[in-house]
């Protein structure tokens, strides 16, 4: 059995914006997404991002999109914005069919690491979809608490989707550094 080459982590660009929307979208939305265990095809429709979206993330000051690559393909990204005395992680997708491997761990390690040794950051922040039970208990193994602290879900702002549900929410969800 071969090992799997290791994977390489840089900040995304300009150019990597429309990969990155298809694979925010492949994780998140669509046929697709059901060859992993992340898809939010069951609670909602319409896209999970767009081309704005994404260079929005990449330009903004105090963020980072981390591309993730094995062999020079794009395997996974996370968002990291430094936000005080926390950094808020979001856009994780991992591509399907790579999904339940391991790579989510490796990747989520790394972003905690660097929260902590490029910002300083006390704590790594993030929210997730309320009735997403099984990627909360999936971000809770890794040390995450659950807050019960609940933000509305924008319904109506097609930017986040087209709800297939009337009781969608976002939990927040944090670990210490």
């Amino acid at each position: 059995m071969t090992t799997p080459a290791a994977l390489t982590f840089r900040s995304a660009v300009d150019a990597d914006v429309p990969a990155l929307v298809g694979l925010v979208e492949s994780a998140y939305r669509g046929e697709a997404s059901r060859g992993g265990w992340t898809t939010e095809a069951d609670y909602l429709d319409g896209r999970r991002t767009d081309e704005a979206g994404v260079r929005e993330v990449i330009e903004k000051p105090d963020s980072l999109l981390l591309v993730v690559e094995r062999e020079g393909e794009l395997v996974a990204c996370c968002q990291l914005e430094h936000r005080g005395d926390h950094v808020y992680f979001g856009m994780f997708a991992v591509r399907p069919g790579l999904q339940g491997a391991g790579l989510g761990k490796e990747i989520l390690a790394e972003a905690e690491r660097r929260a902590g040794e490029d910002w300083g950051a006390k704590e790594m922040r993030m929210t997730v979809i309320n009735v997403r039970e099984e990627l909360i208990a999936y971000y809770v193994r890794r040390g995450y608490r659950r807050t019960g602290e609940m933000s509305p879900f924008p319904y109506g702002d097609e930017r986040f989707g087209l709800p297939r549900r009337d009781d969608l929410a976002f939990e927040l969800l944090v670990k210490p550094l």
